[in-house]
């Protein structure tokens, strides 16, 4: 049964959401039940510990097992310290009030992790995307089975509970619901099939649409789940809850949705000309911080640019930097033009790549490469790298963010960038 309350002008408090959350399990079998929460890791903005501590309030008296999953897809795991940060405890508490409670990263670097649920086959893929890649000189690798692996702790639990935001996304339209699965808490193979199908169809289309292929791909992993799920998700309004919807993992995401696309779409009369996209030090490599870009390249005229201004950041991806350095940042038809060159790197390393060097055109037989738009680092990370990426680099030293407005006409200051989807006026 979907439950929820949500508005546009208010914020809910906390005992709002706690009769939320009350009439939502009077409807769920919990008692002496194993369960686990799914929750984001620090690289969203939500009211984690408040959660934390609801539902240990409404579960921890009937349930015989609680514990908490976070879905880092990729990222870096966090330490014990940022695990307790994330949920709002302290390490002494952690072994005092809530000792039985486990809190774990999911460790997506380990293949021990996994449990095959099954395959998506050809067939299915072909009616899911067939439409979105048919313009393509090839397949680019997108039509063929998908095998859909899944961290095989959800199998030792009773009950699934997704706990998390809901935003515009670049790969899937909008975060929250079954994405927590794929490529939360999944194996690689679903993440780097949904995210290369994101990345060819382009996240400038794809953002901040609710009913994508991609969504499709991975409610259909969602489905080879055999253990009952509940979502509860989030729409945050800056520092405070809008909205909370719980019900099946479909549901509930769309009622986020719903809300989420009115509150965190911002519409422009006029492209800009210079973006500087200051990113909040939750993202601490350009793996994360390129959100920066994929919210912004909506209002960017052509021929503009897109400065990242992190002077907090000194790294490309610390999971995958190594790969980046090899392939560099380009637009998707670099790769899909030259397929068999690339066709061995990840999917989700070529998606990321395509979405931060965003939309443009590749000639291979003059091998000229025309970005629609400028990416421009201001980080820690040295001018000679920005170079072999394909990025542009500003000592961050030389931008004062105070004063960027007043370089024109077209120069637009966006704060805490990363989370505000940003859209031309339409007509």
């Amino acid at each position: 049964m979907l439950v929820g309350a949500g508005s546009e002008d208010t914020y809910l408090q906390a005992n709002d959401i706690l009769q939320v959350l009350k009439k939502t399990f009077e409807h769920q079998e919990i008692a002496d039940k194993r369960v686990l929460i799914i929750i984001p890791d620090k690289t969203r903005t939500a009211p984690i510990p408040l959660f934390f501590r609801l539902f240990h309030e409404l579960l921890s008296p009937v349930t015989r097992k609680l514990d908490y999953l976070v879905a880092l897809g990729t990222h870096q795991p966090l330490s014990n310290p940022d695990l307790c940060q994330l949920v709002g405890i302290s390490p002494q508490e952690r072994t005092t009030e809530f000792k039985n409670v486990g809190i774990y990263n999911h460790l997506w670097a380990d293949p021990e992790t996994f449990v095959t649920l099954g395959t998506i086959s050809k067939s299915e893929i072909q009616t899911i995307v067939g439409e979105s890649i048919r313009y393509l000189p090839h397949d680019a690798g997108l039509l063929r089975d998908v095998p859909v692996t899944l961290n095989k702790m959800v199998l030792d639990y009773d009950l699934l509970v997704i706990c998390g935001p809901t935003f515009p996304h670049e790969v899937a339209g909008f975060s929250g619901g079954n994405k927590y699965f794929f490529p939360g808490i999944s194996g690689p193979e679903v993440i780097n099939y949904s995210h290369w199908l994101g990345a060819v169809i382009s996240s400038y289309k794809v953002i901040g649409t609710v009913d994508t292929p991609v969504r499709r791909i991975i409610d259909r992993a969602a489905s080879m789940i055999d253990v009952k799920k509940l979502c509860c998700s989030l729409v945050v309004k800056g520092e405070g809850v809008a909205g909370v919807y719980t019900g099946t993992p479909e549901e509930a995401f769309r009622e986020a949705a719903s809300l989420s696309s009115k509150l965190h779409i911002r519409r422009l009369a006029k492209p800009a000309k210079r973006v500087l996209s200051i990113m909040p030090e939750m993202y601490d490599d350009i793996w994360t911080a390129a959100k920066g870009m994929y919210k912004l390249e909506p209002i960017v005229e052509d021929g503009g640019e897109v400065v990242i201004y992190a002077p907090h950041i000194s790294e490309v991806s610390y999971s995958h930097g190594q790969l980046l350095d090899k392939i560099g940042y380009h637009t998707c038809e670099f790769f899909v033009k030259q397929w068999d060159q690339y066709k061995g790197y990840p999917g989700g390393v070529l998606a990321h790549s395509t979405h931060v060097r965003g939309l443009g055109s590749y000639n291979a037989e003059t091998g000229v490469e025309t970005p629609r738009v400028s990416v421009t680092l201001a980080t820690q990370i040295p001018p000679e790298r920005c170079a072999n990426l394909g990025l542009g680099y500003i000592d961050p030293e030389k931008i004062d963010p105070d004063t960027w407005e007043a370089g024109g006409e077209g120069f637009l200051k966006v704060p805490k960038a990363g989370e505000i989807l940003y859209r031309l006026n339409e007509g």
